[in-house]
């Protein structure tokens, strides 16, 4: 039987397409679902969860839509500048990043911004949650890749990598994570945030997304999807199959997947903040309960009523 899954893509026509896409072994068929034109400006930023998809803009607001019910469900207003990056942690909690160096922390049962944090001097321009929830990374247009620890919404480290990095992302097991500056992967092991490798693609980068935990795609300027193993560094010669395509008619920005039943565990409660990386590490090993409140940042399921205003318009 075949799989069911939407792809969801941004523009720069303001629009969102949502395309409904069944999969089978020979061939994927993708129809048309739904188009969402809620923004004034292009769309940046794309993210889906459980329940809901999220579009991010220029125009500076965060749009709603649930996709169970195929209706907007409004818009969120924090960031003072462009949404530059979107993320979802399972159904519970999303994080945006902005033009205006912000990173904000949302409860997705009240649309609350329960965490607002100034990442970094210039823009946001990429964020990753780790698998349990309890680091985040960001890069931004000041030169610096930086380790959040959500047990707080503290700054744990601060890395100067003396050039404006466009893509950060964690790996599936998140004992890895890749920084994109320009045409290059740079790939680094968390127990000792040293660097493991380096891959130069042929032109720019403009998306890489894991597909296992050493398998990443590679997309860029060349027009051409690659398969890198950041492991041995070396590129997969493996040719790909083109299993199906769909004509928008617009010029997209960014896509993401929505799967009704993908669902993420919340972590348990972490212990004492780690001052190391490796003894960072070692927290993530543990499997205690993480919960976000209004002055600490931890990401689980809210039971308390919250001391920040609600951000959704």
């Amino acid at each position: 039987m075949a799989a069911v899954l939407e792809l969801i893509a941004g523009s720069y026509e303001q629009i969102a397409f949502g395309y409904r896409v069944k999969t089978d072994e020979k061939e994927w068929t993708a129809k048309p679902n739904f188009t969402h034109h809620a923004h004034t400006a292009s769309i940046s930023a794309v993210a889906a969860s459980e329940r809901f998809v999220v579009t991010g803009s220029k125009d500076e607001t965060i749009q709603l839509y649930d996709m169970k019910k195929k209706t907007e469900h409004g818009a969120l207003l924090h960031h003072d500048g462009s949404i530059t990056c979107l993320e979802f942690y399972g159904s519970s909690h999303l994080l945006s990043g902005g033009e205006d160096g912000l990173v904000c922390v949302w409860s997705t049962k009240k649309w609350e911004c329960l965490k607002s944090i100034k990442a970094h001097k210039g823009t946001v321009t990429s964020l990753s949650v780790h698998p349990s929830g309890k680091l985040a990374l960001t890069v931004g247009t000041d030169k610096t890749l930086r380790t959040w620890n959500l047990t707080n919404g503290r700054s744990a480290f601060i890395k100067n990598i003396k050039q404006n990095a466009h893509i950060v992302r964690w790996s599936p097991d998140g004992d890895k994570y890749v920084v994109v500056v320009d045409d290059k992967v740079i790939v680094y092991n968390l127990e000792t945030a040293s660097v493991t490798g380096t891959i130069t693609n042929p032109k720019r980068i403009s998306s890489v997304k894991f597909l296992n935990n050493s398998i990443l795609a590679v997309a860029g300027d060349d027009e051409i999807v690659r398969l890198c193993d950041v492991e041995k560094e070396k590129w997969e010669l493996e040719s790909p199959t083109l299993l199906g395509e769909v004509n928008t008619t617009a010029r997209l920005t960014c896509l993401a997947v929505w799967k009704p039943s993908s669902v993420q565990k919340i972590a348990e409660e972490p212990a004492a903040e780690a001052t190391t990386s490796k003894e960072l590490a070692q927290e993530l090993s543990k499997t205690k309960r993480v919960r976000i409140v209004a002055e600490e940042v931890i990401l689980e399921d809210e039971s308390k009523p919250k001391k920040k205003k609600n951000g959704r318009k």
